[in-house]
């Protein structure tokens, strides 16, 4: 027999040893890393979010500053009157003496008698019921 080499030799074991001894140091800094590139991206999305948000904001405070915004606002949620305009609130629908009564929509007859509620709910349950 002339001399066969050994499949594996010595130095083929080591070199494996190192290669996955290296593996297992970089595995946790590569880890990091990938980590630390997905953070990075949602910080850039949500950072992408606020400054729309800040536009927004930014434009509805220009609008704001208008006078004629301002104007149309207090009109309209304060019910400030500009001169020469009329203003009528309808209250809670009670006659006033010496008024016509007009029959107001969504109001109950006051005919009625005062049922507790617990009553009517039965009434209820019962008419639905048949």
């Amino acid at each position: 027999m002339l001399g066969r080499s050994p499949l594996v030799t010595g130095r083929a074991v080591l070199l494996g040893v190192l290669v996955l001894l290296l593996a297992l140091t970089l595995a946790g800094p590569v880890r990091s890393f990938v980590a630390g590139r997905q953070e990075l991206a949602q910080l850039a999305a949500d950072n992408q979010a606020l400054s729309l948000r800040e536009q927004q904001l930014q434009a509805e405070l220009d609008r704001q500053s208008d006078p004629a915004y301002l104007r149309q606002q207090a009109l309209a949620r304060l019910n400030f009157v500009l001169p020469g305009d009329r203003l009528v609130i309808v209250a809670d629908g009670t006659v006033v003496e010496g008024e016509a009564p007009a029959q107001t929509p969504g109001v109950a007859d006051q005919d009625t008698p005062d049922v507790p509620w617990y009553d009517g709910l039965l009434e209820s349950v019962a008419t639905a019921d048949g």
